[in-house]
């Protein structure tokens, strides 16, 4: 069956608000949840950015969903402090926690002064470092030297069994590459046809596990309050790569989505006051074939979302495969 879950977003929530928050979730009958690793947000209307690792520690023991985080390691984070931070979770939690790894965005790493990689580049980091973090978790002391360096690195907490690295990608390219390395892809919202195409991508060149889905929407009982949430907090994601990869600050965000009118916010989130129509686009998105679809509600607020959702969206959901 797919499996729905909230999306917690550190950019949006202050980190004690978001864990009432996924209480709450799991309450109204979320059976999963995941969350953002971001050291800036996206604009400066989100006005917030707390850890991520620290929050999932509490979340963790706040319910009983299982956990994933989308992650960066081989800038802001070295793997091996990844790796500690992986292993140390799925110890206390087995098989409630898995992480996605993916090549990163510059308002989040230019923080360490390094210089931003080109993207074939960055793909060749994450590639070594999600190599040292699956040696790690198996126990090895690893030494590497390459585009990260390792020096005799070993974990000891480890869990009993290795939880589940999956590639994050928003591109065919991606997900094919993903393939060869990844127990899962998880993705985010494009044309049915581009969704299938990442599906195949990943699957037909050997990708196992399963795929996710990060949906951004937006309800609101008024249809024109669902609409000025989405633009007032998400117009800054409504770019394609390389922009959304490589602007640095969210000052040039907001500067640069100005002049992003409300319609355009369609490209990126779903927006209505009518929870029928949001179930439909969630069969939608199960009947393509993911195995989890993550509810992302882009504003501030959580409670009255959740609280609809649970009530009326998840009981019409259902599980359609092409």
């Amino acid at each position: 069956m797919t499996v729905y879950g909230f999306h917690a977003s550190h950019e949006q929530v202050p980190p004690a608000d978001l864990l009432k928050a996924v209480v709450r979730a799991e309450q109204a009958g979320f059976t999963a949840a995941m969350c953002s690793d971001h050291f800036s947000p996206w604009s400066t209307r989100q006005g917030e950015s707390g850890f991520a690792w620290s929050w999932l520690g509490a979340a963790l023991q706040a319910t009983e969903l299982s956990f994933g985080v989308v992650n960066a390691p081989g800038q802001r984070y070295h793997p091996a402090i990844i790796a500690q931070a992986i292993g140390t979770l799925a110890s206390m939690y087995p098989g409630r926690f898995w992480a996605a790894l993916g090549t990163g965005e510059a308002s989040n790493e230019h923080i360490t002064g390094d210089r931003w990689p080109r993207k074939e580049v960055r793909q060749q980091r994450l590639e070594e470092s999600v190599e040292v973090i699956r040696k790690l978790l198996q126990g090895e002391e690893v030494s590497h030297d390459g585009l990260i360096t390792v020096d005799r690195a070993r974990l000891w907490t480890l869990p009993a069994e290795p939880p589940a690295l999956l590639g994050a990608a928003v591109s065919t390219a991606t997900a094919e590459r993903c393939a060869k390395w990844a127990d899962g892809m998880i993705t985010v919202p494009a044309e049915d046809d581009q969704l299938r195409r990442m599906i195949s991508a990943y699957k037909d060149n050997g990708g196992r596990g399963k795929v996710c889905l990060q949906v951004h929407l937006s309800y609101h009982p008024d249809e024109a309050e669902a609409m000025r949430i989405a633009h007032e907090q998400w117009r800054t994601n409504v770019f394609s790569p390389p922009f959304c990869w490589d602007t640095e600050t969210a000052e040039a965000f907001d500067q640069a989505a100005e002049h992003v009118r409300p319609e355009a916010m369609h490209q990126a989130v779903r927006i209505s006051s009518d929870p029928a129509r949001h179930a439909d686009w969630l069969n939608s998105y199960a009947g393509l074939g993911f195995d989890a679809i993550y509810l992302h509600h882009v504003g501030q607020e959580q409670e009255e979302f959740i609280d609809v959702f649970g009530d009326k969206v998840l009981p019409q959901l259902e599980v359609t495969r092409p």
